[in-house]
């Protein structure tokens, strides 16, 4: 089997809300991404401020910080081959207005400001490994074998 990587994921405030949880995680194992890690959780303004530490300084940076604690997230950690830009591609554009339909934020966001999902950034891939460490401690991360990867990967 290929060498899989783990990847970060969040359902946001608003996709809470929503009641998304459920349908977007199915959407993840329906691609055959392993879930290693997931927890139903309220931010505090201490973890907002390290996730969001990028865009310290930014006119909008407030208003992140803000949202993501406002209401409950879905963390999760998944597994597979090329997981981080898989991800990425399902949940589209950030900007739903230019997300495609089908993608997660092309079908269920309206707003840039609430567009349901966060995930990691495939191009930075200490960015990854950085939000798995704020969000899970390595014994909250469970290595299991799915007994469909043979059926998924040559």
């Amino acid at each position: 089997m290929p060498e899989t990587e783990r990847t970060f994921v969040m359902v946001k405030p608003d996709g809470v809300q929503r009641g998304l949880i459920s349908e977007i995680l199915e959407r993840f194992e329906n691609r055959g991404l392993k879930i290693v890690g997931a927890k139903f959780m309220q931010m505090d303004r201490e973890l907002a401020e390290q996730h969001y530490a990028e865009h310290e300084g930014k006119p909008f940076y407030d208003s992140l910080v803000e949202f993501i604690t406002s209401g409950p997230v879905f963390a999760m950690v998944l597994d597979g081959q090329d997981a981080t830009r898989q991800v990425r591609r399902m949940m589209g554009a950030t900007d739903p207005a230019e997300a495609a339909p089908g993608t997660i934020r092309g079908d269920y966001g309206l707003d840039l400001g609430r567009n349901v999902i966060h995930g990691s950034d495939h191009e930075d891939e200490g960015a990854n490994q950085r939000e798995i460490e704020l969000f899970f401690d390595e014994d909250e991360l469970v290595e299991w074998d799915k007994i469909d990867g043979s059926w998924l990967y040559e």
